[in-house]
């Protein structure tokens, strides 16, 4: 009886514990819930969904992980040129993905061959898209000099397909990166369930100009991707299903919150691709960097200290006069004109050819300086703000053969400004400025430096009225225009002004890096220099970069000194 009694008060103890703790806890139950909201996630039968198991960024194919820090952009070792355009300044650097090498001819022909396939030249809708992608094989030729083996045969023949693609102007390099991130993005949807099997494959059957993939298009109006094709653009089951969805989908598509669309391929900006070239991080010990690198490699020469490869040179470029790959039988760098990429030792970051073989294009418009009292982290200038253009049904617009915008450059090359399929953009306006206080503008090109407000010229009292006159001009570049008529007959117009005093306007970008036909100075990741964001060259080439979403770096090892 005793033994009953004992037992049932140890019953009575252990409930009144348990009540008394329930009772006490600080933090409500979230099992399977929302922390804001207690409802669950995820839930089959509806309500928010988002992918909780998401871990960090797919590496984008070709790419390899930079991690951001901060370094000092600028810092030249020599400073022969006297430009006084790059002085030192304290910048940090986002954690982004850069590609391994320069884009290739055989990447740049996989990109050809898309457009061709998809917007066929002869068709009159289409043929200026083709002819505008096509890089200029006529950068080879000199008046002195025979190349024409280069003009016909650089980009096309199997024998220079991992060479660095040359000819590509500025805007060529973007459109392509624009290429690139919907067909990566496309593969990824494929493969997750998102898209119909092996579509891509079938060029010019599923796939046509009125029926692609945009990637801006399928997050902001999935059902209108490839044309409203249903057979196509598949829809899954709610709960985060990996098959395709029965009878019973829910109408869910992939969206940013799902993990998977990776952020676009773009050009690196000056700042990401001079830190990625430096790679300071083979010199850092603790939280500061042991002295400063000459070249993207370690020690001031520029050739191997290694003793399998002693007396090498560590990159292609001019070794001094009439001498671009050393005497025949024994070449110091190995090429004469450019070489295939991977030919030299990667960079601390594990990138090739950052110095050497070609210069690369960058995002940046060029200044003479860099404003770092402005802004002093993820450093760009370039920016110009547009947003989806809304149609009078209140949906995004499209774009359509019908009303694909063309560019005519200075040179008198057509290209298109945008793609059928893709959404059309238009400039930000004064709802997405107003009282804001990091933008003001849709077009920040010349922000400090060329504006009406930072001309020599100005006055805070004047009006508005007379501010863009031609004397009020930061920047005496030569106003050449081209206008075609409706049958295609140029009518060009060059500035034969004798006042302009520089090239330098908006529409010049800045490239970097030294290439085969420079000498060792320019190989300094710091040097740079600008070109017309519509001209080509044989010596400057572009690759990708693409931000990192999520934290800085996805190492798990405590912070301090680095396992050697």
């Amino acid at each position: 009886m005793k033994i009953k009694k004992i037992m049932a008060l140890k019953v009575l103890v252990v409930l009144a514990l348990a009540l008394g703790f329930t009772g006490c806890s600080k933090k409500g139950s979230t099992k399977g819930g929302s922390t804001a909201t207690g409802w669950k996630i995820n839930d089959k039968k509806g309500g928010f969904q988002f992918n909780d198991k998401f871990k960090q960024q797919e590496t984008p194919p070709g790419m390899i992980s930079v991690e951001g820090g901060t370094f000092t952009m600028g810092k030249v070792q020599d400073d022969v040129m006297h430009d006084w355009n790059n002085s030192p300044n304290q910048q940090h650097v986002q954690s982004f993905f850069m590609d391994e090498t320069e884009v290739t001819n055989k990447m740049y022909s996989e990109y050809l061959f898309w457009v061709k396939t998809v917007f066929p030249p002869t068709e009159e809708n289409y043929k200026h898209i083709y002819n505008g992608a096509i890089p200029d094989t006529l950068v080879w030729r000199n008046r002195l000099g025979y190349n024409e083996t280069m003009t016909n045969n650089y980009l096309r023949h199997p024998a220079y397909a991992d060479y660095p693609v040359v000819g590509v102007n500025w805007i060529q390099a973007v459109e392509f990166s624009k290429w690139r991130t919907d067909r990566v993005n496309e593969n990824i949807l494929e493969r997750e369930g998102y898209l119909k099997k092996d579509n891509k494959i079938k060029l010019g059957s599923d796939v046509t100009a009125e029926n692609s993939f945009s990637t801006e298009t399928y997050i902001n109006t999935p059902s209108k991707t490839f044309g409203g094709n249903e057979e196509v653009v598949l829809k899954k089951e709610m709960g985060g299903g990996r098959r395709p969805a029965a009878d019973t989908a829910k109408n869910v598509y992939a969206q940013r919150s799902s993990g998977l669309i990776l952020p676009e391929y773009r050009l690196p900006t000056e700042a990401e691709w001079e830190y990625a070239a430096t790679a300071l991080v083979g010199n850092r010990e603790y939280n500061i960097y042991k002295g400063q690198k000459k070249y993207p490699w370690s020690g001031q020469y520029t050739r191997s200290s290694k003793r399998q490869y002693r007396g090498d040179q560590l990159a292609n470029f001019k070794q001094g006069k009439g001498d671009y790959g050393g005497i025949a039988g024994w070449s110091d760098d190995g090429a004469d004109i450019t070489n295939k990429v991977k030919s030299y030792a990667p960079n601390d970051f594990g990138l090739y050819d950052m110095a050497g073989n070609v210069a690369e294009w960058v995002q940046d418009v060029y200044r003479p300086m860099v404003d770092d009292e402005a802004n002093d982290f993820n450093y760009f200038r370039g920016n110009v703000y547009t947003k989806n253009k809304i149609g009078e049904d209140g949906v995004v617009e499209l774009v359509t053969s019908d009303n694909i915008t063309y560019d005519t450059l200075s040179n008198g090359r057509i290209m298109a400004r945008n793609f059928p399929g893709q959404i059309a953009q238009v400039p930000v306006d004064e709802n997405e400025t107003y009282l804001r206080t990091q933008f003001s503008t849709s077009d920040n090109r010349n922000y400090r430096d060329g504006d009406r407000q930072s001309t020599r010229y100005y006055k805070f009292t004047d009006s508005e009225e007379g501010a863009g006159e031609e004397k009020h001009r930061m920047y005496e570049a030569p106003k050449h225009s081209i206008t075609a008529d409706s049958l295609g007959k140029m009518d060009k117009k060059f500035d034969k002004s004798d006042k302009r005093t520089t090239l330098v306007d908006d529409n010049v970008r800045v490239y970097k890096g030294g290439s085969w036909r420079d000498r060792a100075y320019w190989l300094d990741p710091a040097s740079r220099r600008f070109f017309p964001q519509d001209m080509a060259t044989d010596y400057i080439g572009f690759r990708c970069a693409m931000s990192k979403v999520g934290p800085k770096s996805n190492k798990k090892t405590p912070r301090g000194n680095p396992k050697k």
